[in-house]
């Protein structure tokens, strides 16, 4: 198919279809059946079998389907190219289109472009998921400006996510093609060169900053990229009529070419859907199961795309997509006398956060209207500009003023069902008329709004008398509102402090919630409210000085607060140790070598679990799944679904041939909903509720679920689509029981699972006696979704004799998975052999809960003896695979004046859900990090595992250590802040020294945290930067910045002893090449690079003769999981004993003949029968920690590190800005600098999400109200520190790991628990003004709605909250 110049599909158009025409990689499609559901997506990946393009969340939230679109405008004769979702994408909008896909535009086969040499070589791809769909937004850039600026590069990866990277290489790579960051060659640019690098006095000669030479890129030619296909071109020109029809089984597509067509369909179907970008429609039919018979779409209806000049303003037709009217907008602002241009400004501010620009390139300003969204971010000014909209159906139009009574209630207008909106009229603004637009979210990039305004004010001319003034608000009702009280009670007064005060205490009483609101934050979104409302109020005040009007003066102290936020683009230096000039060049071992499948990645070459081509006879699952937290299941009825089309059969427990029982080390699970001894409740007439035991015997069993998103049956069909259409259609009724949901209610029914694990050491009743002061406090840190790219999938293909199966499984724990599937079959292991080329991330995500997956995918297969496939969505990966777990941790401590800690007692409460899985180990590592890096002499620590009705949470980055040491770094920041003393020297004064012991009795030896310590504090220049903040913070009143610096030690091995062991096999081919396999697998973290590196070194050959295929277990057995950041130190040593054993074989033939070849010995050593493979084998010594006695070594060694970090709070809003972080990190001798500096990055930016953005929200009723991208924000590109500095620890050989290298995956993870307290620091700043001190509760993470409720002022204090218990919130701490 691909080899072909032309790819028809489907049969003749009998089916009243017309064709579509549209062109992918310059290959004509002619496709004769379009559906109008079917995305471009699924098109690519299903029909053309262009799998580069990746699904991440089918909302357009991640970026990984991202594609670029071009086409021909014959009404400009230009060539239009443009990014675009590709998940949301109807294929039918595509009809003369040209789509270009990451495969379009280069391969590693082929040759490679620019773009996609440029991010692997510059290290910005790990697991390489959303490389591709970075590549095309980069690429789309180039197409349209072959010499961007920095900002432009950043705007363009507004709607791209990546988890793996922490984003600094990607836009380093990158930065290489804009005018700032161009390679000179090395001519040595004035604003410096990337050849060179800046060494402060300090570094030594052998420290090395640049991770990649920016001189070795291929150059950038833009008139060499891919032509307009001539025949596209050719089409477009002579097309006389755009009418189209296509039409699918549930839906009907109609593309009018004239506005009176599109009325007259319109009239015909008045409750068809109106669809231009699909960024909507296509949300609400995919998650919320909307069906839409008729679909109109009007995209290039020529009134519908004008723009027009007029004397009052521009007027936008309605299918102008928001790119455009910015452009148009950017445009008039540069030309127009500067106060006509108001209302633009405000709308280009909300433009610049308004989702990301795939998003903005597609989507319609008439959509955006019409969606009636209460948060809408452009509503609000159209509203308080007073902007005109012209209606209009087949008998007429009329022109309606956006106001309060256009919207008539939650996502409704005032058009009539024929009436469509034809076009917007943004007015000029009036000389006196001042106009500010303001967002507020969660995070700054691509996020959608809690609260939104637009504020109007117009002045008789000459005065500070408001004439008029119009406060719109959205996220303050179910529709966008005006405050028309506050406005009124307004008019006619003078612009000054009484103003304020009458508005500020009459837009708390008119901006009320109620306490149950959807959304939550009432507290929060009220506050908003006011300060927002105050930020304008300075606006104007400053802007009528300007104009000479007699005014209050704003005071230099409150002007931080005027300042429209501009993002700086982020500088880093990477410092490294060199390895030494005489070491030979082919020892790849502590070089910056580039991660093995970075270029495959950035092709879309390398093949993920789903890419795997369909079976011919391939089937798809999807999973019926609970809706309810706690409940009995009176009734399953599957024979609604049973008679959609494409359904082949219906999979519940009684279809597993062995055991329904499952978990990873307690058999707690089961593969499907189980059955349980139930009690029946049935009421009499007299309403009383009453037990009737004889209902036992009728009823012995009954079905339970334990969570929402408990499975419960699966659903096989032919296509992804007709399974997930199926399992919806499953009806399911419950007996709701009563759930428990949070570590509260768990204390409260004392629902705990056993043990309770404590760690004990010295006298705490004497610690406590000896203290001269006691603290006592608390605080709960928020769970973390892992967020991988790529979620879930399993791919089961049974084979034809003694029940053997074949799994490709994105999983770090293969051996899991075989011995779970096999039970679940009831079949030995060595009948089930599970595969992994690669993950696209794991992050402990997949370490144990892949199997809960692969057990339903394993026993339909086996039923119905067909591959069956499944991958989920990611709202359904995030409902059922669960997360990092929630804590709550209660502390005493003890010090002395002088702040030495000398007592801790500390209780751990951890969230585990409806399962143990890994939440022992979980609490373990939780209690083994109490401390964090203190020495304590007398301490006691406590755990507890709540037992709950969520979904059982699990491994993530971490392991537990995060929480325990968040909670230490708490009550030392509380330590210090009662002391008053600086935080940084009561964290010194406690910190361990050389040969301390722990509270489990291990000795700190190599203990290098003092020397991170004293590095971090030089390169960060703390002193200079704390005398700077405190004078910053006496400057400013509504922005603050914050400073700290944290220390982290992290026990390196699994705490479960068994599973500190690793196996590899080593084949060496006659030809010289070496087939590496080992019991590790690769999800972005460059294992195999690694392994390919150390296997280098020992054999003595280039890493070009190594080659790793994948990890299976019928290569290697019995493995652990790739987990516990252990993976380099296990399995490198198994590779390195595999090799030493080949090497040893080898060495009469190289004793032989010195002078000879690789491939001279290793062909002797055959042809004289010696055996060119081998295994290696290896297990961590002397380890073994015992709880009941307290001894015992629980860790290998302890990775250690220190963070600096620098923030700055707006107060009256709580966004942040992470300005500065230094990270100095002791990953002994780096076997790979380039992927540890890489990994150090990616867990710091994936903690700062832990402790400062990412939060789940869930139900009182345990259901989880935040299930993909757009409501769960992971950081982004713009989230990273203005300035980041990363430097490995010179001189610091670890004796305990493969060539004294050090653990690097988890340890960095909690060092942006800096940025948490720096927040912290600024917030006390804050409060001092209000003149409250001392320490105070921050639960983690430290969110805009937490930072700005902290910093109490006179704003606060007029939207206090409503009492706990008076109401049901909308969402609970869990």
């Amino acid at each position: 198919m691909r080899g072909m110049n032309v790819t028809e599909t489907g049969s003749e158009t009998g089916s009243g279809s017309d064709e579509l025409i549209f062109f992918v990689n310059g290959k004509k499609i002619v496709e004769r059946n379009a559906d109008p559901e079917m995305t471009l997506l699924t098109y690519l990946r299903r029909k053309l079998g262009l799998t580069g393009t990746k699904l991440g969340c089918a909302e357009g939230g991640c970026g990984a389907c991202t594609v670029m679109l071009s086409r021909y405008q014959t009404h400009t004769q230009q060539l239009l190219h443009f990014a675009v979702n590709a998940c949301l994408a109807p294929v039918c909008s595509l009809h003369l289109v040209a789509v270009t896909t990451v495969e379009g535009i280069g391969s590693v086969a082929r040759k490679l472009h620019p773009v996609q040499e440029r991010i692997a070589r510059a290290h910005g791809s790990q697991c390489g998921f959303c490389t591709p769909g970075i590549v095309m937004s980069m690429y789309a850039l180039l197409r349209n400006n072959a010499t961007p600026k920095m900002a432009d590069v950043e705007e363009a990866f507004h709607g791209n996510l990546c988890r793996c990277t922490g984003y600094r290489p990607i836009l380093e790579g990158f930065k290489t093609f804009t005018v700032e960051g161009g390679c000179c060659g090395g001519e040595g640019r004035k604003n410096g060169c990337c050849m060179a690098s800046e060494k402060s006095s300090e570094e030594d000669a052998d420290e090395a900053s640049p991770l990649f030479n920016a001189a070795d890129f291929a150059p950038f030619d833009p008139t060499q990229e891919v032509i307009f296909p001539p025949e596209l071109m050719s089409l477009t020109k002579a097309q006389k009529s755009a009418s189209l029809r296509f039409r699918g089984d549930r839906a009907v597509w109609l593309q009018p070419d004239s506005l009176d067509e599109f009325l007259r369909l319109k009239w015909e179907h008045p409750d068809a859907r109106v669809v231009v970008g699909n960024t909507e429609v296509g949300i609400e039919v995919k998650f919320k199961n909307m069906v839409y018979p008729v679909i109109l779409a009007p995209a290039f209806i020529p009134e519908l795309n004008t723009v027009t000049h007029t004397e009052g303003g521009i007027v936008f037709g309605a299918a102008c997509t928001l790119s455009h009217m910015g452009a148009v907008l950017k445009q008039a602002v540069a030309t127009l006398p500067p106060h006509q241009t108001e209302v633009f400004l405000a709308v280009l501010e909300q433009l610049r956060w308004f989702a990301g620009l795939q998003i903005r390139n597609v989507a319609a300003v008439g959509g955006n209207i019409m969606t009636a969204s209460p948060i809408s971010d452009l509503n609000p000014v159209f509203m308080a500009a007073g902007c005109k909209l012209t209606l209009i159906d087949k008998d007429g139009s009329r022109v309606v003023q956006m106001d309060d009574a256009f919207f008539t209630g939650y996502r409704r207008t005032i058009l009539r069902p024929q009436e469509v909106l034809l076009s917007i009229e943004i007015p000029y603004s009036k000389k006196t008329q001042f106009v500010s637009a303001f967002k507020q979210s969660p995070r700054r990039e691509d996020d959608i709004s809690t609260v939104t305004t637009a504020m109007s004010v117009t002045f008789t001319p000459q005065t500070d008398i408001v004439e008029d003034l119009r406060l719109s608000y959205g996220g303050m009702a179910p529709t966008t509102v005006l405050a028309k009280k506050t406005a009124s009670r307004l008019l006619g007064r003078r612009w000054g402090e009484e103003l304020l005060q009458v508005a500020c205490s009459s837009l708390a009483e008119e901006m009320t919630l109620d306490p149950s609101v959807p959304g939550g934050m009432v507290t929060y979104r009220r506050t908003l409210t006011l300060s927002l409302f105050y930020k304008f109020y300075l606006t104007v005040l400053q802007k009528l000085r300007e104009q000479g009007v007699n005014v209050e003066e704003v005071g230099s102290d409150c002007l931080s607060a005027t300042e429209i936020y501009h993002q700086e683009t982020p500088s880093s230096v990477q410092v490294y140790q060199v390895v030494p000039k005489e070491r030979s060049q082919e020892d790849m071992v502590g070089r910056p070598m580039m991660h093995l499948s970075a270029l495959k990645q950035a092709t879309g070459e390398a093949v993920y679990c789903d890419d795997i081509p369909l079976y011919e006879n391939e089937l798809y699952l999807a999973l019926v799944t609970s809706t309810k937290a706690h409940a009995n299941i009176l009734s399953i009825d599957t024979s609604a679904a049973e008679c959609l089309p494409g359904v082949v059969c219906c999979v519940f427990a009684d279809d597993i041939p062995g055991s329904n029982a499952t978990g990873p080390i307690e058999y707690d699970e089961t593969v499907f909903a189980h059955h349980q001894v139930c009690f029946l409740f049935l009421s009499d007439q007299s309403g009383d509720s009453v037990r009737f035991m004889t209902m036992l015997m009728m009823f012995p069993s009954c079905l339970q679920v334990t969570c929402v998103g408990h499975i419960i049956g699966a659903v096989v069909a032919d296509t992804q689509l007709h399974a997930q259409r199926a399992a919806k259609a499953v009806r399911i009724q419950y007996e709701e029981l009563q759930p428990i949901i949070t570590i509260q209610e768990a204390i409260a029914a004392q629902s705990f699972y056993q043990p309770i694990r404590t760690i004990e050491m010295g006298d705490l009743e004497a610690g406590f006696k000896q203290a001269d002061h006691i603290l006592e406090g608390e605080m709960h840190i928020g769970g973390q979704e892992h967020f991988y790219l790529e979620t879930n999938i399993t791919l089961a293909v049974p084979q034809e004799e003694d029940g053997e199966m074949e799994l490709f499984v994105s999983t770090q724990s293969a051996t899991k998975t075989q011995s779970l599937v096999a039970k679940a079959l009831g079949v030995p292991a060595n009948r089930v052999v599970v595969r992994v080329k690669r993950m696209g991330g794991g992050f402990g995500g997949k370490e144990s809960r892949t199997t809960i997956l692969s057990t339903v995918v394993a026993v339909a297969a086996n039923k119905l003896k067909r591959p069956v496939r499944c991958m989920l969505d990611r709202d359904e990966d995030m409902l059922i695979t669960g997360g990092r777990h929630p804590f709550y941790g209660k502390y005493k401590v003890g010090f002395l004046n002088s702040g030495k800690v000398v007592a801790l007692d500390v209780s751990y409460y951890s969230n585990t859900g409806n399962s143990m899985d890994l939440s022992l180990s979980v609490l373990e590592r939780a209690l083994f990090h109490m401390e964090n890096s203190y020495s304590i002499a007398n301490v006691r620590g406590r755990g507890f595992l709540c037992r709950t009705n969520l979904t059982s949470n699990t491994a993530f980055r971490g392991f537990g250590g995060p929480q325990g040491m968040l909670v230490a770094e708490n009550w030392i920041a509380d330590v210090a802040q009662i002391l008053g003393r600086p935080a940084e020297e009561v964290r010194r004064l406690n910190l361990y020294v050389e040969g301390e012991s722990t509270p489990y009795n291990q000795i700190l030896h190599q203990f290098t945290l003092d020397r991170c310590w004293d590095e971090c504090l030089s390169r960060s220049r703390y002193q200079e930067r704390r005398a700077a903040i405190d004078l910053y913070n006496r400057k400013n009143r509504w922005t603050k910045r914050g400073l700290a610096i944290v220390p982290t030690k992290f026990g390196i091995s699994f705490t479960a002893v068994f599973l500190n062991q690793a196996g590899a096999l080593v084949h060496i081919y006659t030809d010289g090449s070496v087939l590496l396999t080992h019991g590790g697998t690769e999800m972005g973290q460059g294992l195999h690079t690694k392994m390919i590196q150390v296997a280098s070194r020992v054999l003595g050959i280039p890493c070009s003769k190594i080659h790793i295929s994948e990890t299976s277990t019928n290569t290697v057995p019995n493995t652990s999981a790739t987990a516990a950041s252990a993976s380099s130190d296990l399995n490198g040593a198994a590779v390195q004993k595999a090799c030493e054993i080949l090497v040893k074989r080898l060495e009469p033939y190289k004793t032989k003949n010195p002078k000879g070849s690789w491939e001279d010995w290793v062909i002797a050593a055959y042809f004289d029968r010696v055996n060119l493979s081998a295994n290696g084998f290896y297990k961590t010594p002397d380890l073994g920690y015992d709880f009941d006695t307290n001894s015992g070594r629980a860790f290998n060694y302890f990775s250690y590190g220190v963070a600096c970090s620098e923030v700055e709070i707006d107060c009256l809003t709580g966004a942040h800005k992470n300005l500065s972080t230094t990270i100095v990190m002791d990953v002994g001798h780096s076997l790979n600098p380039a992927i540890d500096i890489g990994q150090v990055e990616g867990a710091f930016m994936q903690g700062l999400g832990l402790f400062t953005l990412e939060e789940l929200h869930y139900s009182p009723q345990g259901v989880l109200l935040t299930r993909g991208p757009g409501s769960y924000k992971i950081p982004a590109f713009g989230d990273i520190p203005t300035q980041l500095t990363v430097s490995l620890l010179r001189d610091a050989p670890n004796d305990k790991a493969i060539f004294a290298s050090k653990a690097v995956g988890e340890p960095p993870l909690f060092l942006a628990a800096s940025v948490f307290f720096a927040i912290k620091d600024a917030i006390s700043a804050a409060r001092a003004e209000s003149g409250i001190s001392g320490p105070f509760r921050l639960d983690s993470p430290a969110s805009a709605e937490r930072i700005r409720n902290a910093c109490s002022d006179q704003f606060t204090k007029l939207c206090p909250p409503a009492e706990p218990g008076t109401f049901t919130p909308w969402s609970v701490q869990v």
